[in-house]
């Protein structure tokens, strides 16, 4: 039986992460974690709804509210599943490029695409759990030709055709059983950021990367960019913790320029960084390739800003990353994941996608297990960012084990929030919001 989308219910949702500087770095000092929360409500009499999210920091989450509800009314409402999902790469198109005046204020980036994320990680949310899967699941069960169905080839098939798609997909489907079997029992590698935040003294950093070495993390990540001799020294105090044989990663977030990126990370190559993430700004491509050539062999991790298919297109064409960082919530949904990952198979990059936000874990879980399963059959330099602030509002936080995800088993994308957490922070008249405005506690 069909299901029709009656309703697209949006909420802004912020959390006070500026208190306690979770998730502070050199660009975003006091940022509260935040999420345009979309409900996807329907004509089945079991109650089914999707829910999808995308990430901000805070202040403007209320304009990505607004623009849901504007593609929502457009494209969404009224709308079957299956009219939708039949052939989801020529909605996907439709969406991002069907309406001529939303298309001049966000042309696949900005606000409207962080919206168009949100809306259409809900709709295969939806799909995922009508078909009792999560999403990882549902992708890696698709025959190839109806994944390449999902994708909108437009502006790429310079560099991904739909039959070089295929190709890699079919390639991929030997041994397919074997590594799903190895996540389900296994798991996928991990990193954490959980010490590594600017904010924090260095002796709650050293605390805490202590703890992450007893948890069994063989990978940590650490925040550099607002004072090289600070950045130095606490470096130097992770390795101390960390020792040799465990992976140092580095993040600047930004605020370098190319010449600088180069000087500062060659003075901290002595801790033996496996990569810089975002050395500089995120649309200087030919940027990023100067850095990678002359930091070699210190990789570069980029992609979490980068808004589209076609940014990744040219930063695989130029040789300008090491590893590619997609952020699930800021590309166009998972459709334009799913291109991206392909593109990034094709040039042999690997896919290790930013974590580091609300419900990006459960989101770039489901990403990572597909390619894994279903496209590379590669974990080589494969590892997945972990934050584990917020995972408690979720009702399928993501697990860990040894520093190992466990695949997530309930039917969907992982990211539905509990009822409770709802109400108290939906901004501003959640109730978390109204006690902290009422003593004063939070500006």
């Amino acid at each position: 039986m069909a299901t029709t989308i009656t309703n697209v219910l949006v909420r802004d949702i912020r959390f006070p992460t500026s208190r306690n500087q979770d998730g502070s770095d050199a660009m975003n000092g006091s940022g509260d974690h935040s999420a345009t929360y979309v409900t996807l409500q329907t004509d089945s009499t079991d109650g089914l709804v999707g829910n999808g999210l995308t990430f901000t920091i805070g202040r403007g989450n209320d304009l990505c509210v607004e623009a849901v509800k504007a593609l929502a009314k457009l494209f969404v409402t009224g709308h079957t599943l299956e009219e939708i999902t039949a052939n989801f790469g020529e909605f996907w198109h439709r969406i991002v490029a069907g309406d001529c005046q939303l298309r001049w204020v966000g042309p696949e980036k900005g606000v409207v695409h962080l919206a168009t994320s949100a809306l259409v990680n809900a709709i295969w949310d939806l799909w995922a759990k009508k078909s009792g899967k999560p999403v990882w699941k549902l992708l890696v069960d698709m025959p190839p030709e109806e994944l390449v169905r999902c994708i909108d080839f437009t502006y790429i098939t310079d560099v991904l055709t739909p039959h070089e798609a295929l190709a890699i997909l079919r390639r991929a489907q030997k041994g397919k059983a074997e590594r799903e079997k190895e996540m389900l029992e296994e798991g996928f590698p991990g990193y954490t950021t959980a010490a590594g935040w600017l904010g924090y003294s260095e002796e709650k950093m050293r605390r805490l990367a202590r703890e992450a070495v007893a948890a069994g993390w063989t990978h940590l990540k650490q925040k550099v960019g607002a004072d090289i001799e600070q950045d130095i020294r606490r470096a130097r105090i992770l390795r101390e913790e960390l020792g040799w044989e465990r992976k140092l990663m580095m993040d600047a977030n930004q605020v370098w320029g190319v010449d600088e990126a180069i000087c500062n990370m060659r003075r901290l190559a002595e801790f033996d960084p496996l990569w810089i993430e975002e050395p500089t700004s995120p649309d200087d491509i030919l940027g990023h390739a100067t850095i990678r050539s002359r930091l070699a062999p210190i990789g570069v991790a980029t992609g979490e800003h980068a808004h589209n298919r076609v940014m990744f297109k040219q930063f695989f064409q130029a040789g300008a990353m090491d590893f590619c960082q997609l952020d699930p919530a800021r590309l166009g949904g998972l459709n334009e994941v799913l291109a991206v990952v392909l593109m990034a198979a094709k040039f042999g990059v690997p896919v290790c996608p930013h974590g580091g936000g609300i419900g990006l874990c459960q989101y770039s879980l489901n990403v990572v297990l597909f390619d894994y399963i279903a496209v590379s059959a590669s974990l080589e330099r494969r590892v997945l960012e972990y934050v584990e602030h917020l995972q408690e509002h979720f009702l399928d936080p993501v697990v860990i084990r040894q520093g190992r995800y466990i695949p997530l088993q309930q039917p969907g994308y992982g990211v539905s929030m509990k009822t409770q957490v709802l109400s108290a922070f939906e901004y501003p008249q959640g109730s978390e919001w109204r006690a902290m405005q009422a003593g004063s506690q939070y500006a």
